[in-house]
């Protein structure tokens, strides 16, 4: 059977584990997840996976060639207020920059209430309190030269007084310490010395970029959560060694691909947001075997909805990201997420009338009405079991037998407040959580200046498949993926298990054209060379070894500036006018055409090295024969489903989607169930297996 290739990622209700085997064959589990202990949801699952193959979980450990984790740990650390006791060492004189913060306070568009309302917002509870941060005299200048000579003497008072404290974790910061690293590396020095077990983050190796306020950011929310993830991940990677895990414990990281454990202990703000990336990057990899280049991936689970963006098979990316209001550099593939999954409450609001629908999640515990845990405010799940989207005999293939009554209770305590029947409450608390969902994406891509209806759409998560024929339809999509069927659920797993190594490196050189060649290529040199040496500790073969460099540029005065490709690696002055070509081609995609200043001198900011090693891949085969004849077994008994096209409830064909086969087409109205999703297929779509066993969704004409 062995060896295996596992991916299990963390949700907030759910913990998801992925096995795949020598001959390509999938097994999908989940637990609960477990927020007092995040690894004991991890290894329940693992343990569900163990016995599914009829192994020891000791036997399923040692059989294990490639283990690959997401966590959330560190983004609940910050999202919660539970990280260690951080001091930050600034240059003097600067201390007061993460407070100050930038004008918007952190406050970004996908919440219009805070935009609209901008006076009411305000700053978050700062990570690093005042008394925690101290300064110290020296200074490096924007060209790296040493104005200011290091004072250790000052630099030691400061430790020391901040060790006095009780502080867990340091965070170093220094003025353009990019260009000159010597000062920060110094004191971390001096800081481990005195302290050998302290978290120690330096700003110019978690973030080497320009900008004062978003890398001391980066650097303290590094050191907010270090301790707590160097303590979660040591203890997991012992307790999986004890039984019987004898390679590397790789993390899903946020730039798409996965660290060692060791990397992750070290920068562990490289694995925030790394589970929903996970499900870009098992995208991808179905992308290129389906020759679909451009693929909008939603992920809908019990707590949020999560939209990625994948064109000509690469995800796009951003380089300034927002948590809890704090604005930090980081590379990573570009998701955004609203508070719209299956747990999401629905409420009246008493002064308007209104129905609303999220942010609020009911979470893991009590989790949906109908979980029978004591919870009395609806949920979109609450929603679907009424509508008859889901069979509450069949929830997590029986795993879990759902109160259908209580469901409909709090349903019909929010329509009597709001005069309409059961049925079309239920009705529109699905379709405003669709809406929701379809606005986002619209903002993922014609914000980006890409047309939805030149892409297919991925839904995945446990939730997403019963409501992706509503917003795929709003979003005009050629057509929606549920993929791989019944792991679908689980596609971050399967995402964690299909991701390469990565390590990503940066150096800000701001260049004026005509650029000068041998400088540029002087610093992707070294670029290549930090990225050798990670490899070299990762122990990966010099062959496996893939390198992708970039630049950031823009035009010269201006702020925005845009990523643009270098396949050739190095600069010539051959390159020079293609580059400026490839510059303006990719502004206008994002600006508009003709929003270029072509006779303006631009300017490259950053460079930047992607550098990947692949890991083995899953084995997803094309079927040998497609057959239209749909098995008798799939068929299962028909039951009552309220369309709201219809304007009734219809009764409704049910199929186990286990049971189709590739080539098998239905007509909606439709319902598909497999183990840990249904398939919602709505009156006017069809949906078909196609050659690699995912479901797919067609409207209109196609259908």
């Amino acid at each position: 059977m062995g060896p295996f290739l596992v991916g299990v990622d963390i949700g907030g209700t759910f913990t998801d584990c992925v096995v795949l085997d020598a001959d390509g064959s999938i097994t999908a589990t989940k637990s609960s997840s477990t927020p007092h202990n995040f690894a004991q949801g991890m290894l329940a699952a693992m343990g569900v996976a163990a016995e599914r193959l009829h192994l020891s979980f000791d036997e399923f450990c040692k059989q294990i060639s490639v283990l690959t984790h997401g966590t959330t740990a560190g983004t609940n650390a910050l999202i919660q207020r539970k990280g260690a006791k951080v001091g930050l060492l600034m240059t003097r004189g600067h201390e007061d920059a993460i407070h100050i913060m930038r004008g918007s306070r952190g406050v970004t568009s996908r919440d219009m209430a805070k935009v609209v309302h901008f006076p009411e917002s305000g700053k978050p509870v700062p990570i690093v309190p005042k008394r925690l941060i101290r300064g110290v005299s020296e200074r490096v200048d924007c060209f790296g030269d040493v104005v200011v000579e290091l004072n250790e003497a000052e630099a030691t008072q400061a430790i020391d007084e901040l060790l006095a404290e009780g502080v867990e974790a340091i965070g170093i910061c220094f003025l353009w310490s990019f260009k000159r690293p010597e000062h920060e590396a110094r004191v971390a020095a001096l800081a481990r010395e005195r302290a050998p077990h302290l978290f120690v983050s330096c700003s110019h190796e978690i973030a080497p970029k320009w900008g004062e306020y978003e890398r001391t950011t980066a650097t303290a929310l590094n050191a907010y959560i270090g301790p707590i993830m160097a303590r979660y991940l040591a203890n997991l990677d012992r307790e999986l060694k004890a039984s019987g895990y004898r390679n590397p414990l790789q993390i899903t990281q946020c730039g798409g691909g996965s660290v060692s454990v060791a990397k992750a202990m070290e920068s562990p703000l490289l694995t925030l947001d790394s589970g929903p990336v996970s499900g870009v990057t098992g995208s991808v990899y179905l992308g290129r075997l389906m020759d679909t280049p451009n693929i909008i991936t939603t992920d809908m689970g019990g707590t949020s909805f999560d939209v990625g963006i994948i064109e000509r098979h690469q995800p796009t990316y951003s380089f300034i990201s927002n948590v809890a209001q704090y604005e930090y550099f980081l590379p990573k593939v570009d998701i955004q997420a609203i508070g719209a999954g299956g747990g999401s409450l629905a409420r009246v609001d008493p002064v308007a009338r209104t129905l609303r629908v999220g942010p609020d999640s009911a979470g893991a515990d009590p989790g949906p009405v109908c979980y029978g845990k004591g919870a009395q405010t609806p949920t979109v799940t609450d929603a679907d079991v009424v509508l008859g989207y889901i069979n509450p005999e069949n929830f997590l293939g029986g795993r879990i037998v759902l109160d259908r009554a209580a469901a409909v209770a709090s349903v019909q305590r929010v329509a009597d407040q709001l005069g309409l029947s059961l049925e079309e409450t239920a009705s529109g608390i699905a379709k405003i959580a669709e809406f929701r969902m379809a606005d986002i994406i619209r903002k993922m891509t014609v914000e980006k200046g890409f047309d939805p209806r030149d892409f297919v759409l991925h839904a995945f998560g446990g939730a997403g498949p019963a409501h992706a024929s509503i917003f795929g339809a709003e979003l005009g999509v050629k057509r929606v993926i549920i993929p791989q069927k019944e792991i679908a659920s689980t596609w971050c797993a399967f995402g964690a298990a299909s991701a390469d190594i990565l390590h990503v490196h940066e150096q800000v050189d701001i260049q004026a054209s005509p650029f000068d060649a041998k400088r540029l290529n002087k610093t992707l040199t070294e670029l290549q060379k930090r990225a050798n040496r990670e490899l070299d500790h990762d122990k990966i073969d010099r062959s496996r070894r893939q390198f992708q460099f970039s630049l950031d540029m823009r035009h010269r005065g201006q702020i925005n500036e845009v990523e643009v490709m270098l396949p050739e690696g190095r600069l010539t002055a051959a390159l020079f006018e293609p580059l400026r070509q490839r510059f303006y081609e990719r502004y206008e995609q994002l600006y508009g055409r003709g929003s270029s200043y072509r006779d303006a001198r631009i300017e490259i900011v950053t460079l930047r090295l992607r550098a990947t090693a692949p890991t083995p891949r899953p084995k997803l085969a094309r079927a040998a024969r497609m057959s239209a004849r749909i098995l008798a077994a799939a068929k299962r008994p028909s039951r009552p489903v309220y369309w709201d096209s219809l304007k009734a409830s219809v009764a409704t064909d049910i199929y186990d989607g286990a049971q189709l086969k590739p080539g098998n087409t239905l007509a909606g109205p439709v319902i598909v169930e497999t183990t840990d999703t249904t398939v919602v297929v709505h009156p006017g779509r069809r949906l078909r297996v196609d050659e690699f066993g995912n479901f797919e969704i067609t409207f209109g004409e196609a259908a």
